[in-house]
């Protein structure tokens, strides 16, 4: 055996008890006659002493030469530290060592492995391998692996099994684009990696699984930011004989459940909220309620002053900042030139200071008179101290550059209350998005999302105005999941093909199969899936999922470690005929 105990285990309990311990050298003190040599693996750290007078000579020089990194065994025995570290659970001991073999040497790392590395990200990616040894990685990894345990368990369980479904499937145009895989054996011929298993789970619903669930990779080739990656997990569940209201019980059960065993919160309540008010009122179909700043619709309140900015457009609205009027111009310039960059694209922001005095200051003071703007200041309920910001322009690009400013103005001014958790059912969406430019209809979730039963009337008529029968979770202002009742009967899903656009040589060429399984007693059934990634990083408060993958990719693609993806030899592009 390499060891008898790790090194995150010993404490003053095992006094005098001879131990064997291997791992990496974390750090080397030398003073004189002494060496102290920090031994580190998965479990922990135990400082490993070396003297003079106790060690033999050989030993003492042995140690003197250990680097960062290396990989040793020692031998010796358990004593007590004189200076105990409280910061480390085995800071009340120390190892003597008797004995010691180096089993590999370690070049020196490219950046420090500490909690807090000098390594860039980049730099940390291409080692990544050492990034891992890294205590901050390794639990964010620990802690992927029991949030995984723990939904394995509870919906085990509940009756869910646990299916595996394919990974070389048919590519189909709707939703984000695939990756691609060519077939050797079927020249001009290709698969694609799953977006999702969502027509398989429901193949497997129709086949009376009744319950089924998958934590299962996925694939999308899309453009990258923190909260995406390129390949990334789900937690994938489908059901059975049940409606919306029998999914929310069942997977509100499972995030109690998580809440309880990761968050120490119990009892939270779920708040439903739909489509249109979360758009109205926070501007973004995933909103943060760990803190207020609602929109206000002040339309009415702006228009017939002479003021162009107000008059020349269909909308007007503003968030109130409370206990913040005594911000600086400059303030308020940095605000403005943060939402006029492009990824914003407000053409710039307004504002009303309704001063701690009572008295009232604003941007655009030269066209409304203080009565004028108490009206603005009673429409957003706004007490002395407060300050409004104002955005006007087109609705929909308004309401959505509003939803950005309120989350920053949250991050600014330090409003999040991080103790607070807040999830919600975000339902109602519509069932359809017009597309301008293509003069049609597409999915706003997937083709095979029902309407809500009181509006499958409307699917002939006016199918613009047909609400989905779907549903997203939100927590603490991030979509941890999403899903739908499903179209279970072959009438209304030929219909869906047709208002989308679809010929029926296209949908029987690419989803012959499922509408013939339709016809052979689908049962009503639903699901939804939990991003894996992204949720583990919520529950730890972070904003990057990368942080919670082993070996993930960087905002290009690229996995920098392995140097993917690579160019293919002229030989292999020979056996795939191109």
């Amino acid at each position: 055996m390499n060891r008898t105990n790790n090194c995150g285990e010993l404490s003053k309990t095992n006094l005098n008890q001879n131990v064997k311990l291997s791992g990496w050298v974390n750090k080397v003190r030398e003073k004189g006659f002494i060496i102290w040599v920090d031994l580190r693996d998965r479990y922990g750290i135990t400082q490993l002493v070396f003297d003079k007078e106790r060690s033999s000579e050989e030993l003492f020089s042995a140690a003197a030469e250990l680097g960062r990194e290396f990989v040793i065994e020692v031998e010796g025995n358990v004593i007590e530290r004189k200076n105990i570290n409280e910061k480390i659970s085995t800071g009340e001991i120390e190892i003597l060592v008797s004995s010691m073999k180096i089993l590999n040497k370690s070049l020196v790392p490219p950046f420090t492995l500490e909690n807090e590395s000098d390594g860039g990200e980049e730099l940390r990616m291409k080692y990544r391998y050492l990034d891992i040894r890294r205590q901050p990685v390794k639990e964010n990894l620990m802690f992927r692996h029991e949030l995984s345990l723990e939904v394995r368990n509870f919906l085990s369980k509940n009756g869910f099994i646990d299916i595996e479904t394919p990974c070389l499937i048919k590519s189909t145009p709707e939703g984000a684009r695939d990756f691609i895989v060519p077939s050797r054996l079927n020249p001009e011929h290709y698969y694609a990696l799953p977006q999702s298993p969502q027509i398989f789970k429901q193949l497997l619903m129709i086949g009376g699984i009744d319950k089924y669930y998958q934590i299962v990779k996925c694939f999308r080739d899309e453009d990258l930011r923190a909260d995406r990656q390129p390949e990334f997990t789900q937690i994938d569940c489908e059901m059975s004989f049940v409606d919306q209201e029998d999914i929310f019980r069942q997977f509100e059960g499972l995030m109690s459940r998580l809440f309880s065993k990761f968050l120490n919160q119990e009892n939270v309540k779920f708040e439903r909220m739909t489509y249109n008010d979360a758009i109205e009122n926070y501007g973004i179909d995933k909103p943060d309620l760990r803190y207020d700043l609602r929109i206000n619709d002040i339309t009415n309140e702006t228009k017939g002053k002479g003021f162009q900015v107000f008059d020349n457009n269909n909308f007007s609205c503003c968030v109130k900042v409370e206990n913040k009027s005594e911000l600086t111009r400059k303030e308020i310039d940095n605000l403005t030139d943060w939402i006029k960059r492009p990824q914003i694209g407000a053409s710039g922001l307004l504002w009303i200071r309704h001063n701690s005095d009572s008295t009232i200051k604003s941007s655009f003071d030269k066209f409304f008179s203080e009565e004028d703007l108490k009206v603005i200041l009673d429409r957003a309920s706004s007490k002395p101290g407060d300050i409004l910001f104002i955005i006007s322009g087109n609705k929909k690009e308004s309401l959505m550059q509003m939803g950005s400013l309120r989350i920053e103005l949250a991050k600014r001014f330090e409003l999040i209350d991080y103790e607070k958790t807040c999830p919600i059912w975000v339902t109602d969406f519509p069932l359809f998005e017009w597309d301008e430019d293509e003069k049609r209809f597409f999915s706003m979730h997937h083709p095979f999302t029902s309407a809500k039963p009181e509006y499958l009337d409307l699917l002939d008529t006016e199918p613009d105005k047909v609400i989905a029968n779907a549903y997203d979770l939100v927590l603490n202002g991030n979509e941890i999941g999403g899903g739908s009742i499903r179209i279970h009967d072959f009438d209304t899903q030929m219909k869906i093909f047709e208002l989308l656009g679809m010929s029926k040589e296209e949908y029987t060429s690419q989803f012959g199969f499922l509408i013939d399984a339709l016809k052979y007693g689908a049962p009503p059934h639903g699901g939804i899936a939990f991003g894996l990634d992204r949720l583990a990083a919520v529950f730890k408060g972070k904003d990057v999922i990368r942080d919670f993958i082993a070996f993930p990719k960087n905002n290009s693609g690229k996995d920098l470690m392995i140097d993917a993806p690579s160019k293919l030899t002229k030989e292999q592009l020979k056996d795939l005929s191109n």
